[in-house]
């Protein structure tokens, strides 16, 4: 029993009450959820009371549900991205390129898109991609003291976390289990083309690497010499991967990379790249057997898969089928 002393309009007085937890159901956007809410009833008549606190309860359990449910990121780590990176709700807002209340409206509770969310706990989730976003968009603040405080803030979540994996190294790693043969050859243009969809559907890169325009497409150095001594053979399968520590997002690019990019050759996605405007462009007029280390800009990849997004009608990750299919009948 709460001591707490409430009004009770049937009693007509203030009264002690007894709190229960129990299942509730709410509606949201049309849809049904079942949460754990709580309950209040008067210790004397046993009438449900109001308590806007209870109220309050029950409407965050309703909204923690919905957003779990819908992969959305939860309140509780929106909230602390603030005070992880040491920047303001304004600044992060800016920062981002949004409306300069809008993460100051999803840290009060507004449920933000799939899109907003995801980007949100790629946030939360990887400093290195926040550093990046820091550094690429501090024009945006109007604050050299806030960039200054955040990148401090960020530098030493970094310092911290050499021992954890790179974006793609955790994304090779998953590569390599999920894929039956993968070479060398192979391994690369996927990695490229993660890199080229991935901006098309959520407009950041995944990766910081750069890669080079070689003879044989798009190719990203230092994974070249990690993985060299396999030549043309499929390189040695991974044990199981934790796929848990990627966001839905991302890992939807993986999955459809996979299914519908990764069931040709390596040859056969070499020729892919060939017949592709970031590769013939930075490759220019050179032979087509000249050794080159030109780097393919991130601009470039991000124009290129942007307008194939646009013109296939890419709604999901999945459609990228379309084009592969396209790319191998036009070879």
């Amino acid at each position: 029993m709460n001591t707490k002393k409430v009004f009770c309009e049937e009693c007509r007085n203030d009264v002690s009450f007894i709190e229960t937890s129990l299942q509730m159901v709410g509606t949201i956007k049309g849809k049904t959820y079942h949460y754990i809410g709580k309950e209040a009833h008067c210790a004397d008549c046993g009438c449900e009371l109001f308590i806007p606190e209870f109220s309050d309860f029950n409407l965050q359990a309703l909204y923690d549900t919905f957003r779990k449910e819908n992969g959305l990121i939860s309140l509780e780590k929106i909230r602390e991205i603030p005070e992880k990176y040491a920047i303001g709700k304004r600044p992060l807002s800016l920062l981002l390129g949004w409306g300069e209340q809008t993460f100051s409206r999803y840290a009060d509770g507004d449920i933000p898109t799939k899109q907003y969310s995801d980007t949100l706990l790629r946030i939360y989730d990887d400093p290195a991609f926040y550093s990046e976003l820091l550094e690429a968009n501090k024009g945006n603040l109007k604050s050299a003291l806030a960039y200054e405080k955040s990148r401090r803030a960020v530098s030493a979540l970094l310092s911290t976390d050499k021992s954890v994996n790179s974006k793609i190294d955790s994304v090779i790693q998953y590569l390599l289990c999920q894929c039956e043969d993968i070479t060398p050859l192979a391994l690369q243009k996927a990695l490229y083309y993660i890199q080229g969809f991935y901006f098309a559907f959520y407009k950041t890169f995944l990766f910081p690497e750069d890669c080079q325009a070689w003879v044989h497409g798009p190719v990203y150095r230092d994974i070249y010499f990690r993985y060299k001594d396999y030549r043309f053979d499929p390189i040695e399968k991974a044990n199981d991967f934790d796929a848990s520590v990627f966001f839905s997002g991302e890992k939807a690019i993986y999955d459809s990379v996979i299914n519908n990019i990764c069931c040709y050759s390596g040859k056969v996605l070499e020729r892919f790249t060939h017949n592709e405007s970031p590769w013939l462009t930075t490759r220019g007029d050179l032979p087509i057997t000249a050794p080159s280390d030109r780097i393919i800009e991130k601009s470039i990849i991000g124009d290129y898969f942007s307008s194939v997004k646009t013109k296939y009608n890419m709604i999901s990750p999945n459609d990228i089928k379309g084009y592969a299919q396209d790319m191998f009948l036009c070879r």
